[in-house]
Parts: C-alpha cells; sequence; structure tokens
C-alpha cells in the first residue's frame, strides 16, 4: 500500500548506485532521535496514554531477543511507524540505503532486548551506541535509557544511566 498512496519518496524506487554511507548514517540518527523522543514521551505526557500504549511492553522486566517487536498497536504507530515514516520523508535515499538502514535498525532493536552481552558491548559503550544492558537499566527502572540505538539523546535528556551504575542489574547479574 505505501506505493499505491506515495507515502515514500521517488527515490526510494531507485535502483542506482549501492549503499551511501551518510544516507545510511543520517536515517540511523535521525530515526533514533525521533524514537527516543517518542518513548520518552509514551512515558511523561499523558499517564493514561503510557498504560494503554507502552507499559504492556514492561512486563518484560528482562527482555528476551524477541520481545524487541511485541508492543501494542498505538506503542508501534507512535515508536516505530511515525519516527520511520518521518525519516523517509527526510531523508531521501535510493532503495539499498533503505534496506541497509531498516536491516540494521532492526536487528539492533533484537539485540537490545537481547538477555546476552555481545563481544562488541565495551567498545559501544564508549562511543554512545545502545547496548542491551543500557536497555535492561530501562527495563528495570523505568525512566531511564530510552534510547535504541544511541544513548546520546538520553546523555542530552539528562536520562542516562550507565547500567553498572544501577544496583538491581548488579544484583541480578551476581546471582546468575
Amino acid at each position: 500500500g505505501t506505493w499505491m498512496f506515495r507515502l515514500m519518496p521517488s527515490s526510494y524506487y531507485s535502483w542506482e548506485g549501492g549503499v551511501n554511507l551518510f544516507h545510511l548514517a543520517a536515517q540511523l540518527i535521525l530515526n533514533d532521535f525521533l524514537q527516543t523522543t517518542m518513548h520518552l514521551a509514551e512515558h511523561k505526557i499523558s499517564g493514561w496514554f503510557y498504560r494503554h500504549s507502552h507499559k504492556p511492553h514492561h512486563r518484560f522486566l528482562s527482555p528476551k531477543m524477541f520481545d524487541a517487536f511485541n508492543g501494542s498497536v498505538s506503542d508501534t504507530v507512535c515508536m516505530i511507524l511515525l519516527p520511520l515514516f518521518i525519516t523517509a520523508q527526510t531523508i531521501h535515499c535510493n532503495v539499498w540505503s533503505y534496506m541497509a538502514f531498516g536491516t540494521i535498525f532492526s536487528s539492533w532493536l533484537t539485540l537490545i532486548h537481547s538477555e546476552m552481552e555481545h563481544p562488541w558491548d565495551p567498545l559501544f559503550e564508549k562511543v554512545g551506541f545502545g547496548t542491551a544492558a543500557d536497555h535492561h537499566v530501562h527495563h528495570k527502572c523505568f525512566i531511564y535509557n530510552f534510547g535504541h540505538l544511541f544513548m546520546w539523546w538520553d546523555m542530552l535528556y539528562g536520562t542516562y544511566r550507565r547500567p553498572r551504575d544501577v544496583a538491581s542489574l548488579n544484583k541480578q547479574k551476581k546471582s546468575s
């Protein structure tokens, strides 16, 4: 249906060229900024909206990989579809760059909800990329680490907490 309603820019249908790394990075950064902002808004704007949109996702206090895509319709619209639509309308790329973005974005969302540490996590932590431990802070405390791919927005908003500074996660790690 997106092609019938012309929801995607015409560049989306171009097979010319390969993956444009600038477009890829711009999509990841903009989409994560929008998703983080929507996530924070879902928590803060209205208790009623939070309870009916995003709170059901928080039943996963210690999320597993595929909990990433387990959300309500309103949560999916706010945190996935709107940021994706705005990103597509803002950053016009060819189909290869869109596909690379979609692959990285969906895989990363899955990985941050996983129950395991990844070998690249120490590097990601140093540069402010989101890790499973960062997102587990959010699922344990609910008021920190709203970002997904990048923790930069939480650092900017003052809502970032390092996983090693969150006592409940450290206790859980020692007992497992």
